[in-house]
């Protein structure tokens, strides 16, 4: 088995429905770049944003391998561990097997994703039971929401590194490398500041890059344990995600997707209010960047100036990811989100009347203890009547230390399953439909990538699609190249997905 820079993407960020109605795991994360093909791992784009050449084979400290779980924020977590590492001497491997350590880059977020984690850290302790690799280093949200019952119940592991302690990685492999059998695990509080994203080992494909502009977060929703995780939301200062910017553009990217826990909320915590217009507006100014996308956008702090900015940018795509989590008021106010059904169709209908050909992407939860029937159907009626272009459902989880698992009314696992099923089969009609409409019209797409042993047929995304969780189009043509923007036309669908002719460059 190989595991190059291995990338999982969670059940959590995925929200699409087979035909049989199931909620599954995108698989396609695992046909991306970030899994290097051992026959083309050095052909590959891996940009540095400040590492100019590989280490000396004469100076290589050891090998190791690296598995990276759950979200875009923890990529660049994981990016920036791997840019450490190399910078530190130590050189990325395709397979674990012989290799000196293997880090394992977690995901705590909810149950589903706790599990995979487990399950992935299992496979390399019996990696190492087997003499394959030497060591195994946990690190993420994992090894900080669960460091002591990580240490009881997996001794093998021999080194665990908190989220905050994530730029000490480099000391707990030349201890491993080293020979220091000591188990040493770091784990530091909550900055005052963010830590550093530059110097990054880049894993995604050389055209877009994710560019984290906050950590933690300040919401308290009673479901969520990220606060515990993460910490209280910090603001990454302007002129330090500028300079980012500036230097992923000379590195060719052409797509920033901007995220955070609570992205509308950046500023509040270092300039005493919103900063996120400003901030993007800096931005748009970088040459290089053709599409500013944003994710993670709470309801609240979607001022006007704000909609207004991004109806009339030339480089923010009109496509916003805005969980919603629910729309009865009593799941609401038991969530603690802090808004209402009125004010999220006001919000809503301001977004869509302002901003041209909006795409516009939720999430919510369902089977939330004391979730009745009519609430869910509540919730089923107002996605049939909003029909969102993108969405994803996830049943609720049981989060031990939130308020939401000291609720009464727990619901049955089979009833949240249920209705995850039941709301994402509206979805997908609505999906459906929608991508049927789109047949005879003319979208740009970026190119993502080729298909194997087709040489005139891609894979790309349009404006209305980020990595991994939309959509993606079918795209065949001559002279297409990964990177590349060109006009296509729509000629059917498969599924989720676009089918389209490229018929020339993008205006």
């Amino acid at each position: 088995m190989t595991y190059p820079l291995i990338s999982r993407p969670t059940t959590a960020q995925r929200g699409e429905v087979h035909s049989t109605g199931v909620l599954v795991n995108s698989q396609r994360m695992r046909n991306f770049l970030r899994f290097f093909p051992s026959d083309t791992a050095n052909s590959v784009t891996i940009p540095l944003t400040t590492i100019t050449k590989p280490t000396p084979p004469s100076q290589i400290k050891g090998n190791y391998a690296f598995v990276t779980l759950g979200c875009p924020k923890n990529l660049v977590d994981s990016e920036r561990m791997l840019g450490l590492l190399e910078l530190d001497g130590y050189r990325l491997v395709q397979n674990p097997e012989g290799a000196d350590f293997v880090v394992v880059n977690t995901c705590g977020f909810i149950e589903s994703a706790r599990a995979e984690s487990l399950a992935t850290i299992d496979e390399m302790i019996d990696l190492k039971r087997d003499g394959r690799i030497r060591g195994v280093i946990v690190s993420g949200c994992l090894a900080e929401r669960q460091r002591e019952e990580l240490l009881e119940s997996r001794p093998e592991i021999d080194h665990l590194v908190g989220v905050f302690s994530r730029d000490q990685v480099t000391k707990v492999a030349d201890r491993l490398v080293g020979g220091l059998d000591e188990q040493r695990n770091i784990f530091q509080p909550a900055p005052i500041v963010p830590l550093p994203d530059r110097d990054r080992m880049r894993v995604t494909p050389k055209h877009f890059a994710y560019l984290k502009i906050s950590e933690g977060c300040d919401r308290l929703c009673t479901f969520c344990a990220i606060p515990k995780m993460r910490g209280k939301h910090v603001t990454k200062p302007i002129e330090e995600v500028l300079d980012e910017t500036a230097e992923l553009a000379a590195d060719g990217v052409r797509e920033l997707i901007v995220v955070a826990q609570d992205t509308t909320y950046y500023g509040m915590d270092r300039y005493g209010e919103p900063r996120l217009r400003e901030l993007l507006t800096k931005m748009e100014e970088v040459e290089g960047i053709d599409w500013i996308r944003l994710m993670y956008l709470y309801p609240m702090y979607f001022s006007n100036d704000l909609i207004d900015h991004i109806a009339a940018s030339k480089k923010i795509v009109p496509y916003l990811d805005m969980p919603l989590q629910h729309i009865n008021d009593n799941m609401l106010r038991r969530m603690s989100r802090r808004v209402t059904r009125a004010e999220t169709e006001q919000l809503v209908d301001r977004l869509r009347n302002t901003i041209e050909n909006l795409t516009l992407r939720t999430t919510f939860i369902v089977g939330f203890p004391g979730e009745t029937e009519e609430q869910f159907e509540e919730l089923v009626d107002f996605v049939k009547a909003t029909r969102f272009d993108r969405l994803g459902v996830f049943p609720y989880s049981y989060e031990p230390d939130t308020p939401a698992a000291r609720l009464p009314d727990q619901i049955d696992e089979e009833v949240k399953q249920a209705r995850v099923e039941r709301l994402m089969q509206v979805q997908q009609e609505i999906a459906f439909e929608l991508g049927q409409g789109h047949i005879g019209t003319q979208l740009e797409v970026l190119i993502d990538r080729s298909v194997e042993e087709q040489p005139d047929a891609w894979v790309g995304r349009t404006m209305a699609d980020a990595p991994d969780i939309d959509s993606e189009v079918y795209v065949t043509g001559e002279g297409l190249a990964t990177g590349k923007m060109v006009l296509c036309e729509v000629v059917g669908t498969h599924g989720y997905d676009l089918i389209a002719a490229a018929i020339g460059p993008a205006h």
